[in-house]
């Protein structure tokens, strides 16, 4: 019976840090000013029928141009999308909202313009499946803007991100220091059109090397 009881008090803290504590904590840390700054621009050339995955507490809804006509967020954290509320009250477009895994988004082939993946192939459980679902969707000659932060081109830095994987994927919904973003993008059928890499200022090394850019759909 302890133990029964000790498992259901984990289960529900671990339900109150997935939808409360980390939501807050997600939105605080999308709002660091680096990152704001990569939301203008990377944001401003979207246009038409528009896709984001990990929609989060919708940050990025005011830095999306008036060229955007409609958009679709995914989001499976209810715990995001209740923070979004007030966001989603007052977005410049149409917004539907699929609560689920972008891994298997319910529109058929070829539904959008441009997708939007910021800060959330690290988190996903398989990012070469959900990249495919994304070129799936996206029409032909569809573009695909990221926004990710991954494992460093640095061997030192990519050592220790390795090191702290097991932690940072326990305490931050999944998050994976280590993943190759550029390497992940074009593997799944898309080409970069634009991309830097860079250490965020401010940021940890460990935690701060982004890959940021647009591919198309080949």
């Amino acid at each position: 019976m302890a133990i029964k009881s000790l498992c259901r008090s984990l289960a529900f803290l671990r339900r109150c840090y997935e939808q409360h504590f980390f939501p807050w904590f997600n939105d605080r840390l999308g709002r660091f000013a680096a990152i704001e700054e990569l939301r203008a621009v990377e944001l401003k050339e979207v246009r038409g029928r528009v896709l984001e995955i990990g929609f989060g507490t919708g940050l990025n809804l005011l830095h999306y141009p008036p060229a955007v006509q409609s958009l679709v967020a995914v989001e499976p954290n209810t715990g995001m999308l209740k923070r979004a509320a007030s966001r989603l009250a007052v977005a410049p477009m149409p917004v539907d909202i699929f609560c689920g895994s972008a891994a298997t988004v319910p529109f058929p082939k070829g539904s959008f313009d441009w997708a939007v993946s910021f800060l959330t192939l690290c988190s996903v459980d398989d990012p070469q499946r959900i990249l495919a679902e994304l070129r799936r969707l996206l029409g032909d000659g569809g573009r695909l803007v990221v926004v990710e932060h991954g494992l460093s081109e640095e061997p030192r830095i990519a050592r220790w991100q390795r090191r702290l994987n097991p932690l940072e994927v326990a305490l931050a919904g999944g998050c994976h220091l280590d993943r190759p973003v550029f390497q992940l993008v074009e593997s799944q059928g898309f080409c970069f059109e634009r991309v830097r890499s860079f250490y965020l200022p401010g940021a940890p090394r460990t935690h701060g090397w982004f890959t940021v850019g647009s591919a198309r759909k080949s």
